[in-house]
């Protein structure tokens, strides 16, 4: 019965696995353009590269821990306390989403929860690591080796 039991926890832990990515950037930039987020409220695909990076590593299972007590989740790294629901934080919930479903390679519902962060919150400067790591820099090398439509933005790039 203890083998079994192995065998259904061993089985579980790959199907959570096989759910779980870390993107390569082009694949993700490629995913982000198809998604509509080139030029959503000026903000070009390198910015949402750059973000990604910076909060996640563009890993979609990550998870991370706050002071607070509130978590943030998946490759947009969005905030239990305000945006999604782990069952644990008391929560606004303003996105209307299970925080788990944030941790899978299905990033649409991620997309969707961070372009209404966007609008709320005065767009990437929600996010302090873009401000600290991508506002005002050349985000052209994170579309460079793409083929892909999304340019970088000339007004953005700064010598």
């Amino acid at each position: 019965m203890q083998a079994w039991g192995t065998v259904v926890t061993l089985t579980m832990l790959i199907v959570a696995t096989v759910n779980v990515k870390i993107y390569e950037r082009c694949d993700l930039a490629m995913k982000l353009e198809k998604a509509g987020l080139n030029g959503f409220q000026g903000y070009k695909i390198g910015d949402w590269l750059c973000m990604a990076h910076y909060e996640s590593g563009f890993d979609t299972s990550l998870v991370d821990h706050n002071l607070d007590g509130s978590r943030q989740y998946g490759i947009f790294q969005l905030n239990s306390a305000w945006w999604c629901d782990d069952g644990v934080t008391p929560t606004k919930n303003l996105c209307h989403i299970e925080c788990n479903d944030l941790l899978n390679r299905h990033i649409l519902d991620d997309i969707l929860c961070a372009k209404k962060v966007m609008s709320l919150r005065n767009g990437m400067n929600a996010w302090d690591s873009w401000i600290r790591n991508c506002h005002g820099h050349d985000l052209s090398q994170w579309l460079k080796g793409c083929n892909m439509q999304a340019k970088p933005d000339p007004k953005k790039i700064t010598s």
